[in-house]
């Protein structure tokens, strides 16, 4: 026998400030299952969560929950002003019998529950949050990006919790590795409509594209058929179309229907521009130690960055990943030993904290008001790159539009939020990037064009992550900050590094689905070539694509440089065009003699 739905939603419309949300949204959640919930950044993930937490009212449609179902429900940023520990927080409501599963969460999520909420950190306050839900155990729970500001560890370990959980759950999150392993259904949010898949995260990707295309196909269809009408009402003779009147009214359906189609959200036009470059040797680091309240951080760690690496930091939050990263770019000196930086570094730094952004101030403010980015006596300008550019038109390449743009940062989703710090750090010249957490937040979208960004950046990056996927995609180098002051350098990303410690593979670790978009980060289950190291193995899988971009650009700038009047009307843009021609092909030269040589290894080892 069938068992109820725990939730069902009918019908339901919303619309904030006059603009739809959702049209006739309708789904149903089945005890048991196991759903990520997707979408681009302000698509309203957070707010339909809301609307099935029983927190938002829709303007219209039915919320009909199960009688005597709990739902729980673990939000972004909770409100904790009535309690004076994060202890109080976490036990609030929770019987003294049940206290140790508080208690068990909190060792698990790793926050202390006698923290002072006055003084406890952003981070530190939703992993009491969710330690609380967890404890509670509703029949369904409602997640909202939990592995925000969790290390690895407690992300294993929240991973571990819902993997063996017989509760439903629906999540949000950006953490592609954490979806795959857990989910068994999707719910897509496009352009305020609903879809369900009854697959995981893991074949996402390949069904949006799947259903892209056969919109695609369909919209061509109808374009068709519309010209064709067209051309029927334009040449019939008069009389027949009076007693064909039916066909006009369908023509004019048609042209209606096509209005009415509302148009993709397209991919961010983000650009990295790596600047001057840097010395070859970009940071040199000899037997740096360093200690904080008698607390060693750090102990005789040595580390040589040269130009093009792409290094990431990993560990356990507390352990130190900042403080290594501002000793090596100089910000903070160490107790002990040296570090020398190269010649002519430009850095450019996301910090995770959003320091950056100030709240109350509109987005056109935050940009124009920031000093690197000015433009002197304009105030509608800002500094992209080395050129000036129209704060409207910059934030349009991110996604923003002008009303958006007018609106105080506080309204923007979290996702939103990250994509304007994106937009602050890529206005300017940069051959060294320190990213801290980036990919928080960030729809799969966003998260494919920074890492093919980050692939083409000519310069150095500096990166800490817990998104084991981000890390494996991006990183040539993991540097593990183990506590106790050790630091162990490791070829590769997450997953080489957890090969060569010879750590047991991760429960989940599946290839990604290959898609136009993005190349296929190739894992450490990948069958091993014969003769090729996991990181030539990757690089041979890896070089066709690079190869195929770059014949890409190149043929794209080649284009641009033809214009006829471009190098007497815009002289400096096609200076800069034809240093980008030669930088490609000379790129594109290495890449194919690296394929070679690779191939040749590979099959000498073979033959």
């Amino acid at each position: 026998m069938a068992r109820a739905p725990l939730l069902q939603l009918s019908d339901i419309s919303l619309t904030f400030g006059g603009d739809p949300v959702f049209e006739d949204l309708s789904l149903t959640i089945q005890p048991g299952d196991r759903v990520a919930l997707v979408g681009r950044n302000g698509s309203g993930k957070s707010t339909l969560m809301k609307v099935m937490a029983g927190l938002v009212e829709a303007d219209r449609g039915d919320r009909v929950l199960s009688p005597g179902t709990s739902v729980g429900y673990m939000q972004q940023e909770p409100d904790m002003s009535a309690f004076a520990t994060l202890g109080d927080y976490a036990l609030s409501e929770m019987e003294a019998s049940e206290a140790w599963r508080v208690e068990m969460a909190s060792e698990g999520l790793k926050f202390d529950m006698d923290r002072p909420v006055a003084t406890a950190s952003g981070g530190e306050r939703r992993r009491a949050a969710l330690a609380k839900l967890w404890a509670e155990a509703p029949e369904l729970m409602l997640l909202d990006e939990p592995t925000n500001h969790l290390d690895i560890e407690a992300i294993g370990w929240l991973e571990a919790e819902l993997a063996t959980t017989r509760k439903a759950f629906v999540l949000i999150s950006h953490d592609r590795a954490f979806l795959r392993a857990l989910t068994r259904a999707t719910l897509w949010i496009d352009r305020g409509q609903v879809r369900r898949a009854e697959e995981g995260f893991e074949h996402f990707e390949a069904w949006r594209d799947k259903v892209w295309e056969e919109e695609d196909i369909a919209r061509h269809k109808l374009d068709r058929r519309i010209k064709s009408e067209a051309r029927w009402a334009v040449e019939g003779i008069s009389a027949r179309r009076k007693r064909n009147q039916g066909r006009v009214r369908r023509l004019q359906d048609m042209r209606a229907d096509r209005a009415n189609q509302i148009r993709r959200q397209g991919t961010a036009a983000m650009a990295l521009d790596s600047g001057p470059k840097s010395g070859k040797k970009v940071i040199e680091a000899v037997g740096i130690s360093k200690a904080f309240e008698g607390r060693t951080i750090l102990r005789d760690f040595s580390l040589t960055v040269m130009r093009g690496e792409r290094v990431a930091f990993v560990g356990p939050n507390g352990v130190g990943k900042t403080t290594l990263i501002k000793m090596l770019t100089g910000e903070v000196a160490p107790d002990a030993g040296t570090v020398k930086l190269g010649t002519n570094l430009m850095p450019a730094i996301f910090d995770q904290s959003r320091a950056a952004l100030v709240p109350d101030q509109t987005l056109w403010e935050n940009m124009v008001g920031d000093k690197e980015l000015r433009v002197s006596g304009q105030a509608d300008q800002v500094m992209v790159r080395g050129q000036p550019k129209h704060v409207v038109g910059y934030l349009k390449e991110f996604l923003f539009d002008e009303q958006q743009a007018r609106a105080p940062v506080r309204s923007l989703s979290g996702g939103e939020k990250a994509r304007l710090l994106l937009a602050k750090l890529m206005a300017k010249e940069s051959n060294l990037l320190v990213l801290d957490e980036p990919t928080n937040d960030l729809d799969v979208e966003t998260l494919d064009l920074l890492q093919e960004l980050l692939d083409d950046y000519d310069g150095t990056v500096l990166l800490v992550s817990h998104d084991r996927d981000f890390i494996d995609r991006v990183a040539s180098t993991t540097v593990a900050m183990e506590g106790d002051g050790r630091a162990t350098i490791y070829a590769g990303g997450w997953s080489d590094y957890r090969s060569q410690r010879g750590d047991v593979a991760p429960r989940v670790e599946r290839k990604v689905e290959k898609s136009a978009a993005s190349p296929a980060k190739v894992t450490q289950e990948a069958k091993k070539v014969p003769g090729l190291s996991f990181t030539e193995q990757h690089r041979l899988k890896e070089l066709p694509q690079v190869i195929d971009r770059l014949m890409a650009e190149i043929a794209k700038l080649e284009d641009f440089l033809a214009a006829p009047d471009l190098y007497t009307a815009q002289p400096v843009k096609f200076a800069k065009g034809t240093e980008a021609l030669a930088e490609r092909q000379k790129a594109l030269a290495e890449a194919e003699e690296e394929w070679l040589d690779l191939e040749g290894k590979a099959e000498a080892a073979g033959g």
